[in-house]
């Protein structure tokens, strides 16, 4: 059996840490990740010990992230006795993508836009890039 999710998406908003009663740390977080087609999903998560740690120290809301991790369920029961069931994904590892402050582009500033495509003779078997 197998149990394994990668998501790449950005932050919806600051991550949220905080310490269990034995003091490991637990980061919530929401990623939004763009659909193939349409539409874009809403995925929780959670981080716990020193990724948690990392991932609120380096990430604010709108980083752009890939986690890798499992989905997890959890059941419990609130204040009025009904069960209530939260699906959520726990992060086994992460990798930073971009910054909030470069919205995606690559830190020196480029964009695709300055890209030019490069002239390939018929042998070549890649075509490739490069910047003006």
């Amino acid at each position: 059996m197998l149990n394994t999710v990668i998501l790449h998406g950005r932050l919806t908003k600051d991550i949220e840490i905080r310490y269990t009663q034995s003091n490991k740390a637990v980061a919530s977080f929401t990623i939004a990740v763009d659909r193939m087609k349409e539409g874009t999903d809403f995925i929780n998560c959670q981080a716990w010990d020193k990724t948690a740690e990392t991932m609120s120290k380096f990430l604010a809301k709108g980083s752009e992230i890939v986690v890798n991790g499992r989905i997890q369920t959890r059941v419990w029961e609130d204040n009025e006795g009904k069960k209530r069931y939260a699906t959520e994904v726990v992060v086994n590892t992460f990798d930073f993508c971009g910054s909030k402050k470069d919205n995606g582009n690559s830190s020196n500033g480029d964009s695709i836009d300055n890209f030019i495509p490069v002239d390939i003779d018929s042998t070549d078997d890649l075509p490739f890039w490069k910047i003006n």
